[in-house]
């Protein structure tokens, strides 16, 4: 498959690689096209980078893994003609630096940034996935030892169905929660500002929750 992973940091670097890895076409963009193509010239023939428009063009499944205070520019920038109709695994959280650490929240409570997105491109199928836990157990769950969970969210059931296969087929994820449609993005999102006071308490990322029942 061709996939587009739009942003360049260790969240993108990681997903495309993996990717790569598997055999699959992965064309990296950014909003300065060299970094990109750095990335790209040391991952062999199937990688390729350009902007977040000639990436987002290229793929048939898109990862947004662009920081979330700047997703929708970075979105506006790949082209809603070049994400409609596509599956769009959304990646990013609403999380401001700006003050330091611990960072806050962007947007809360009656929206998030996943809605923001959807309604930012109609077309386009949002599924929110892989923000909850670091950027290391995206395509290695098996670094937290035992089962444990990943939720997903959105409104086109197909697209989740999709991107559910690729979790756990590509990725090895065992657990994939549906928790419906996009205002799910809400309690996911809102997630984050504990999983950083666990994080920093505690010195470590590579954790995960699990759903007792």
């Amino acid at each position: 498959m061709k996939i587009a992973i739009l942003g360049t940091g260790d969240v993108g670097s990681n997903l495309g690689s993996k990717i790569i890895e598997l055999g699959h076409e992965v064309k990296m963009g950014s909003r300065s096209s060299e970094k990109a193509r750095k990335w790209a010239k040391s991952h062999g023939q199937n990688a390729s980078g350009g902007s977040f428009a000639d990436a987002a063009s290229f793929g048939e499944i898109v990862f947004n893994c662009t920081a979330g205070a700047g997703s929708l520019e970075a979105l506006k920038m790949a082209g809603s003609k070049n994400l409609g109709g596509k599956i769009l695994i959304d990646v990013s959280n609403p999380l401001d630096f700006s003050r330091g650490m611990p960072p806050t929240l962007t947007i809360s409570n009656t929206d998030s940034l996943g809605e923001q997105i959807q309604r930012e491109f109609p077309s386009t199928r949002v599924v929110k996935a892989l923000n909850m836990v670091a950027h290391n157990l995206h395509t290695n769950p098996g670094l937290v030892k035992g089962e444990h969970d990943l939720f997903i969210c959105g409104n086109d059931e197909t697209a989740k169905a999709r991107a559910t296969e690729i979790l756990m087929a590509w990725f090895g994820w065992k657990n994939v929660i549906d928790l419906g449609d996009i205002t799910a993005c809400r309690g996911m999102e809102m997630f984050l500002p504990l999983w950083v006071r666990i994080a920093m308490r505690n010195n470590f990322a590579s954790f995960n929750i699990k759903i007792v029942k």
